[in-house]
């Protein structure tokens, strides 16, 4: 099932966007990419006294400090949004055509395939889970409000063994199919939600799930790569003997290095969540949220002389990290 193009824009489904309102988001994005890396280079050519450590901080900063002003300025000057997933894709075909221009005459062959096959998996990665279908609750109606009763029809038929009064016990033996979450950026129901990525531009549910993870794992791939190469033209043209001399090619060079290892710190903790998540079968969404959920709480009965119950969480779904992983790899869409 296609997803429509609202959701790869992380809008209402039923007011997809315009081909002029897309085509306008991506060039902002574009040009956002291009003032950000103009503006990272900044650091190693100004700044080139202090220690590393320090000028990945100040490109921490300086990062945060581009988002909230990148932020201000689509909302006062340009008045336009930005698209997250176009921003991902410029900000990777920028770094592969820096790398083409700059750094490929100082890279091993090996190496040099090894990136760009990286590169084009992360291309076909990006368009696999934009087009994907998370696990979208619906019967194929023609109206948006009859997509949205169908939607919540067929969630109170999967929910129903738990509104049945059967508590803790689950008959179902997944316990995937019953995890019907509500997303409010795509006003829809996603079966097994996640969380919705913004940068990714669609929710990660239970059948997009696994092709997340690998897409997670091919950006990590591809960057720890990158910075090989990198750090083999860095070492080849001397930079670190003429730190003050530095041309902006070279700039650019350093500061994209900063820029991949701020995307791999990030990123390596979120990888690390998500196999959490997995081994312990359980969503992003659903640990966040638990309290709304009733399936996750467990109501410890009051002790003596008191009179409040006290409501702990636990993961009915939980079969153990070997049956688990199992289940996360056999989920039928």
């Amino acid at each position: 099932m296609k997803i429509p193009k609202a959701m790869l824009e992380t809008q209402n489904q039923s007011n997809p966007l315009s081909r002029s309102k897309l085509i306008g988001r991506c060039i902002v994005s574009c040009i956002f990419v291009f003032l950000t890396h103009l503006a990272l280079s900044v650091i190693p050519r100004f700044f080139s006294a202090f220690s590393f450590l320090t000028q990945l901080a100040l490109s921490a900063l300086l990062l945060l400090l581009l988002l909230g002003f990148g932020g201000w300025c689509r909302r006062t000057l340009l008045r336009a949004k930005a698209s997250a997933p176009a921003f991902v894709f410029f900000n990777i075909l920028f770094i592969w055509g820096f790398y083409f221009s700059v750094i490929r005459p100082a890279v091993p062959q090996l190496n040099d395939a090894v990136f760009n096959c990286g590169v084009v998996f992360l291309f076909i990665g990006l368009y696999s889970i934009l087009t994907s279908d998370p696990g979208i609750v619906t019967n194929g109606s023609a109206s948006p409000d009859q997509t949205m009763e169908s939607s919540l029809s067929q969630v109170d038929k999967e929910l129903e063994p738990l509104a049945s009064g059967l508590g803790h016990e689950l008959t179902h033996d997944s316990g995937l199919l019953m995890r019907v979450r509500y997303c409010k950026t795509c006003k829809a129901y996603i079966k097994g939600l996640d969380h919705h990525c913004p940068a990714f531009g669609n929710c990660i549910g239970q059948n997009n799930h696994p092709l997340f993870l690998i897409l997670l794992f091919g950006f990590i791939g591809t960057e720890a790569s990158y910075l090989a190469c990198s750090s083999l033209f860095v070492a080849k043209s001397g930079i670190l003997d003429r730190p003050s001399e530095l041309t902006l090619s070279e700039s650019l060079a350093v500061s994209t290095i900063l820029f991949t290892i701020l995307q791999l710190l990030w990123q390596v903790v979120f990888v690390i969540w998500h196999i959490y998540c997995v081994c312990a079968k359980i969503r992003t969404d659903e640990w966040i949220k638990w309290k709304k959920y009733p399936e996750f709480q467990l109501v410890i009965p009051p002790k003596a002389g008191l009179n409040f119950r006290n409501i702990r969480f636990w993961n009915p779904y939980d079969k153990g990290i070997v049956q688990n992983v199992k289940d996360f790899l056999a989920v039928k869409h």
